[in-house]
């Protein structure tokens, strides 16, 4: 059992993760500013399943506020911090781009010191697959170059590796980054694709479809991530003194207790395959409104997760039938209640 402090506890992915966690029988706190970037309520409810069990607590205060964050941070002394906070959206950043600034690198600022602070074991931090950017290079690897960020949410998210970096080789706190790839399922947030996609389908609405439909998406199934990343918490990286044979394809910093490994489903799949599938889970066609690229979008992505398995010895590979089979039931039973 470890004590383990996750920020963006009522979130999408840090809602699943708690749970998680809690049912392996974790000491979880939760740390959520509840901002309104989408329907506070759905956080709430979130956070209200969470406080129901045994073993969770929480905070509900901004990562940016220094003063609660080192206070919690002091009180729980985590064993392990999984740090998922962050302002999200790649669109939003379009128009909002001092929001990302603040949270994702100021917010994370804060985050690695109260790690070091702390000197936890481990310290776990949400990265994600638009940092690869104009890289044509598929499938994308950890040790692929990700110089060419095409938005500010990427950017920002490059700036929170090479920050962890630093942290890492200064201090020797083990950090790992993971990089998400199109994450859906239940619970999930209402300004992802695929949930504005069934809410469109099943009241008549046209969806947009970007590029005319050209596009290619790793969907990873949250339980999938999920199970990944729990994966990863008893692995920090160790540090370049107490190394042993190489894991083959490793990210691991030559200087640093630092890695980055991919967390996605080991494929792409044609956006109108993925709205195909929508369709025969809900019982309706869509009407799709075909639209050019958006700015700062990229046509694909595509996981090579080998590290991760030879790491956890776990393979992310959820097909899409199931995966979204999971989601329109919860999506039902949600907008019934």
């Amino acid at each position: 059992m470890q004590k383990i402090l996750i920020t963006g506890s009522a979130g999408f992915i840090g809602f699943h993760l708690a749970r998680h966690l809690v049912a392996a029988g974790h000491r979880v706190h939760g740390y959520d500013g509840m901002t309104p970037y989408y329907d506070v309520s759905l956080k709430q409810k979130r956070h209200a399943l969470l406080k129901a069990l045994p073993g969770f607590t929480a905070t509900e205060a901004m990562i940016e506020d220094t003063a609660t964050l080192d206070r919690v941070g002091a009180e729980f002394a985590p064993d392990v911090i999984l740090h998922l906070a962050a302002q999200a959206g790649v669109r939003y950043s379009l128009t909002h781009p001092r929001s990302y600034i603040e949270t994702n690198i100021t917010g994370s600022f804060n985050v690695l010191e109260l790690a070091k602070q702390q000197k936890v074991k481990h310290l776990l931090i949400a990265s994600t697959s638009s940092v690869y950017g104009a890289n044509p290079e598929m499938p994308f690897h950890e040790t692929d170059r990700t110089d060419h960020p095409l938005t500010v949410y990427a950017a920002t998210k490059k700036a929170v590796e090479g920050l962890a970096h630093s942290y890492a080789h200064l201090w020797g706190l083990p950090v790992t980054l993971f990089r998400f790839f199109t994450v859906y399922g239940a619970w999930g947030r209402p300004d992802l694709a695929y949930f504005k996609f069934a809410k469109a389908i099943l009241q008549g609405e046209p969806i947009d479809v970007y590029n005319n439909g050209e596009l290619w998406r790793d969907f990873t199934a949250v339980e999938d991530l999920v199970e990944g990343v729990a994966r990863l918490i008893p692995l920090p990286p160790p540090p370049p003194s107490a190394r042993g044979t190489p894991v083959e394809g490793d990210s691991l910093s030559p200087v640093a207790p630092h890695r980055i490994v991919n967390v996605g489903n080991n494929d792409k799949i044609h956006l109108m395959d993925f709205i195909r599938t929508l369709e025969t889970l809900l019982g309706r066609k869509a009407i799709c409104n075909f639209l050019p690229m958006q700015p700062g979008d990229v046509p694909a992505t595509w996981a090579d997760c080998s590290l991760l398995e030879r790491l956890t010895g776990f393979r992310p590979e959820t097909d899409l039938a199931t995966g979204l089979a999971r989601f329109v039931d919860w999506y039902r039973d949600y907008t019934r209640a």
